[in-house]
């Protein structure tokens, strides 16, 4: 099993921060423009039971990926987890911390590769870079879209 973490202080109350994840285009919003993915459908906002599906290509091979969300806890954190896709297993948390009147975004992941451990090890390493170039974006436009509202309201 691998884990990957990534962590932003924003300056914008946790409401805001969560607020922001809530909208009908984030997915849109947080997907990289480099990265070859198609958003299938999301159902059910950030609650316990929603269901994310998308379409990745790995070169020119489309794979499927559906995960469904099985913890939320509003304005503390969400979890989602791979019911189809290209990992072996995945589980992703978002945690939101108030520190003050900031928040600390924190994006957390564990996942197995097909292949088991001999794959994690070949592999991993390029995946974990991936996410690192992922969530840098994510965050990055997280922390500008939500501390320009808290700025402007």
């Amino acid at each position: 099993m691998l884990h990957f973490q990534y962590s932003t202080l924003i300056d914008s109350p946790v409401e805001v921060v969560w607020n922001f994840h809530e909208r009908q285009d984030i997915l849109q919003k947080l997907t990289p423009p480099w990265q070859p993915v198609e958003i299938i459908r999301r159902e059910g906002g950030l609650g316990v039971g929603a269901i994310t599906e998308f379409k990745i290509f790995l070169g020119v091979f489309p794979v499927g990926w559906i995960a469904h969300h099985t913890e939320c806890e509003p304005y503390r954190l969400f979890t989602d987890e791979q019911l189809e896709g290209p990992m072996e297993s995945w589980t992703h948390r978002h945690q939101f911390i108030p520190e003050g009147d900031k928040t600390r975004l924190t994006d957390a992941i564990a996942f197995s590769m097909p292949g088991g451990e001999i794959a994690d090890s070949l592999f991993g390493w390029f995946v974990l870079q991936r996410l690192e170039d992922m969530f840098r974006y994510r965050h990055e436009v997280t922390q500008r879209e939500c501390e320009n509202y808290a700025a402007n309201r």
